[in-house]
């Protein structure tokens, strides 16, 4: 009885720890870049008419009659700080992806880079998770090496509009939530870092094969139609044909030597401890020949 006691109370701690969120990072970048219009920096990519637009704010919708609804930068980037505020669907949204990220699949088919923010979607009564994702040279071609970090965030996304964010710069990637630092990628070597230029996408699609428990889940249309709305879109970066440190990017933290302040790495590691519940890096089923910098 006195251990069922002490278990119920570990886990009242560990969920009331979990509910305050991560200590504050000290630092927010998002602050330091102006919002754009939806039209200043992006076009409909595909499924026209499955997106809308009022004033600032996008969604985009999914069901049986089309394959969803995705969205282009105007420009490609090969540095920069990359951001939205995203509000998620509830309910049922098995087999669904709302995604922000950063690709060159367009200009390299079967040999791409990626950085990928993922919305994997859920059932009722379960949390959404967030997938964080670097590809560098694979799309499609049998030999694509996921790089995924997977996290239950520490508040409901669907309650609310919350900012989503990619620093990439030369040395690093960076993704953010609501300016806490969640995952830095280092640049260890050259075959294991995205260098060449890349588009900003958003999107949401039919992704039962793997998006939800690893696809035991599906899409149910019974549920549709399935939404994802954007706002508050968020570029400073340089472009394909500038220098990738031409200075127009946001720093990731005070220092404008980049990096991460103590305060930032603090609220990180919060994160790592109590919201992270995949690390690629530690999965003995994955081969880490593939993944040198594990």
């Amino acid at each position: 009885m006195a251990l069922f006691l002490l278990s119920l109370l570990f886990l009242f701690l560990f969920n009331s720890s979990n509910a305050q969120g991560p200590p504050s990072p000290g630092y927010y970048p998002s602050s330091k870049v102006q919002s754009l219009g939806f039209s200043q920096g992006f076009r409909n990519l595909w499924g026209p008419q499955h997106q809308s637009l009022d004033q600032s704010a996008l969604t985009i919708w999914l069901d049986k009659t089309t394959g969803g609804s995705g969205f282009k930068s105007l420009k490609n980037y090969r540095s920069g700080y990359f951001g939205t505020s995203v509000k998620l669907q509830p309910g049922y949204t098995a087999g669904i992806i709302t995604s922000f990220y950063l690709s060159n699949n367009q200009d390299y088919p079967g040999n791409h880079d990626e950085i990928d923010i993922e919305f994997l979607g859920t059932t009722p009564n379960k949390p959404y998770t967030l997938q964080t994702n670097v590809y560098i040279r694979g799309s499609g071609d049998g030999n694509i090496v996921g790089r995924e970090m997977k996290f239950h965030l520490w508040f409901d996304p669907t309650k609310a509009y919350h900012n989503y964010a990619i620093l990439w710069d030369p040395n690093e990637i960076i993704f953010f939530v609501d300016d806490v630092p969640i995952r830095r990628y280092p640049r260890k070597n050259d075959a294991t870092f995205p260098q060449r230029p890349m588009y900003v996408y958003g999107s949401i699609w039919d992704a039962s094969s793997w998006a939800t428990e690893e696809g035991r889940i599906k899409a149910d249309y019974r549920y549709q139609p399935f939404v994802g709305k954007y706002n508050n879109f968020k570029i400073a970066g340089c472009t394909a044909n500038e220098n990738p440190w031409c200075g127009r990017s946001t720093s990731s933290s005070p220092s404008r030597a980049g990096g991460l302040s103590r305060q930032q790495i603090a609220a990180m590691l919060w994160v790592q401890r109590n919201s992270k519940v995949y690390d690629y890096c530690r999965d003995p089923r994955r081969d880490h020949t593939h993944t040198p910098e594990c």
